[in-house]
């Protein structure tokens, strides 16, 4: 009886297994690759197709403006640079259309305030909420209101 032995640990056959592993661990690697970008691309293109995209603000900047205020006893003056931040294009168009009466309801507000109530920055909070209730009003009667979100003042001096 004649015994034979197969030896497993031949050179060719430890070459074999490893290259055998190295080429299934290398699939598992491509293919979780593949799934973290195809995954990642999904995700990503599904959130921006749905976040809109915010548009370019429209600002309309008026003349400063100089307003004798009422004060009791001596004369005091405020000079303010406005600056109206409009929604559309159609909102800034018919306020640069209508712009004398823009000046002339901003002047006419400013005139009647007191000169101690626009000291601190809430008073000057309140007097832009002001200017921009004042200025959403139509301009005409069968006109739309303009759009106007903000009023920032460029320059504020009291005297």
């Amino acid at each position: 009886m004649a015994t034979s032995t197969i030896k497993l640990n031949t050179p060719k056959s430890r070459k074999f297994i490893v290259l055998l592993v190295a080429l299934v661990a290398l699939g598992i690697t491509a293919t979780a690759a593949a799934a973290y970008y195809y995954l990642g691309n999904n995700h990503k293109g599904t959130a921006a197709a749905t976040a809109p995209v915010p548009a370019d603000p429209i600002f309309v900047a008026l003349e400063p403006l100089t307003i004798n205020l009422q004060s009791s006893g001596r004369s005091r003056f405020l000079q303010v640079g406005v600056t109206l931040k409009v929604a559309d294009a159609k909102s800034q168009s018919q306020v640069t259309q209508y712009l004398p009466e823009v000046r002339s309801r901003v002047l006419t507000l400013l005139s009647n305030r007191d000169p101690d109530s626009l000291l601190t920055p809430n008073d000057k909070t309140q007097l832009a909420a002001a200017i921009m209730a004042v200025l959403n009003q139509p301009f005409a009667p069968n006109l739309p209101s303009a759009k106007i979100s903000s009023v920032m003042f460029t320059t504020f001096i009291l005297q």
